[in-house]
């Protein structure tokens, strides 16, 4: 990592500051409206598989945008590139919005789909402005932005929990969030740092994205976001449904356990860094890779609740750091972060779109412990490919 330089350290500690207010108003805006899917099948009255379609109209955008987002960051810079994905978000929200109260599941899903796209090239941009800063900071900072992004989902929660106890409809909560998510992140982009100005040749150049996905170690770092992130989404979507049908617990131990996993990733995120510090990237990724296998098979075969329940913190703890430390190494390079964070993320997403069904599949035919399983190839995956997250040495030495 570079030093600051003769940049004001004013000016660098409010684009901190600015990049977590991005990434917490992302996790905010996507889950506000996602914990109150009951609600939104109501209103446009879908059948559970219905629903479910539905809802993959937005993972479909947000796999749009992951491969547009490089060029868009490359031609705009992140600033200018967050405030367009949240724009888009806002304007999906909004049709979302006018969807549920019309009862046209068509707009709803245009919405979804926008939302999708908006978040996707959000996620990108704001992932490359905090590279950018942890660069300059000369210190780990990544892990914490994505604690932040934990932190905002859960924000989201419990505002959608919240409207839903006073009986708001999720129409009228939408109303909200299309009004105070523009203004919010408008006021955080104006504080990243300044893009510095392209010379004649970059300016002609491509953003690189397509050389980025034939660059061996890009590709590999991308396979090791995948299998943290399968990692991590296959807790987000079965460990409750794994202690209620695998354990036979109640529901309200369910609830339990996926708290416990997400209060130990988002726990993890916020000392990681320290850890990142003192031992670097590729023993701290291979150590998160044991303990979330040791987490995985306490959780699997364990064989009573409580130990079930500590399988679903060292799964949370385990699952906590791979994903940033995967953004961070991708964009070493700050002239071209933009399209491997954009190639990164784009393999790294797979997994919350393949990963769901794939795991329901075998559930139905195996039983969820047994489906589960399958997380343990994820994680080996995320050993092998851990030395790709070594740093790139600076350019005059390679």
């Amino acid at each position: 990592m570079t030093t600051t330089g003769a940049m004001p350290s004013a000016q660098l500690l409010r684009a901190r500051t600015a990049v977590v207010v991005a990434f917490i108003t992302a996790g905010l805006a996507f889950s506000s409206f996602i914990a109150r899917t009951p609600a939104l099948r109501d209103a446009l009255d879908l059948s559970t598989g219905q629903l479910g379609l539905l809802l993959l109209c937005m993972s479909g955008g947000a796999v749009a945008g992951l491969p547009l987002s490089g060029p868009i960051v490359h031609r705009l810079g992140p600033g200018r590139a967050v405030l367009s994905g949240a724009l888009s978000m806002t304007l999906g929200l909004a049709l979302l919005g006018a969807g549920m109260a019309a009862a046209l599941v068509p707009v709803a899903a245009v919405g979804l789909v926008a939302a999708g796209l908006g978040t996707g090239v959000w996620d990108v941009a704001m992932n490359v402005e905090g590279a950018d800063v942890e660069r300059r900071l000369g210190r780990s900072l990544m892990p914490r932005l994505h604690a932040g992004f934990s932190l905002g989902t859960v924000a989201g929660a419990g505002i959608g929990a919240a409207c839903a106890a006073l009986g708001i409809p999720l129409a009228v909560q939408l109303i909200g969030i299309v009004i105070l998510l523009p203004i919010v992140v408008t006021l955080a982009v104006r504080r990243f740092l300044p893009v510095p100005e392209a010379t004649p040749g970059e300016a002609r150049s491509g953003s690189g994205v397509l050389t980025a996905w034939r660059e061996p170690r890009t590709i590999v770092v991308g396979l090791m976001v995948l299998a943290f992130a399968f990692t991590e989404g296959s807790a987000n979507d079965w460990i409750a449904i794994a202690m209620v049908d695998g354990h036979g617990t109640s529901e309200t131990l369910g609830a339990i356990a996926f708290g416990f996993f997400v209060a130990a990733m988002t726990a993890g995120r916020m000392v990681g860094g320290a850890a990142l510090e003192r031992f670097g990237r590729v023993a701290v990724v291979r150590a998160t890779a044991v303990i979330a296998l040791a987490g995985l098979l306490l959780m699997l075969i364990g064989g009573s609740v409580p130990v079930a329940l500590a399988g679903a913190l060292l799964w949370g703890i385990g699952a906590s750091l791979g994903f940033p430390v995967g953004m961070s190494a991708a964009a070493d390079d700050p002239a071209r972060a933009a399209a491997r964070v954009s190639v990164v993320s784009s393999i790294g997403y797979t997994a919350f779109i393949a990963g769901p069904p794939l795991i329901g599949l075998l559930g139905e035919h195996a039983g969820i412990l047994r489906a589960l399983f399958v997380v343990l190839g994820a994680l080996l995956l995320g050993l092998l490919a851990a030395g790709s997250a070594r740093p790139l040495a600076p350019a005059g030495e390679r």
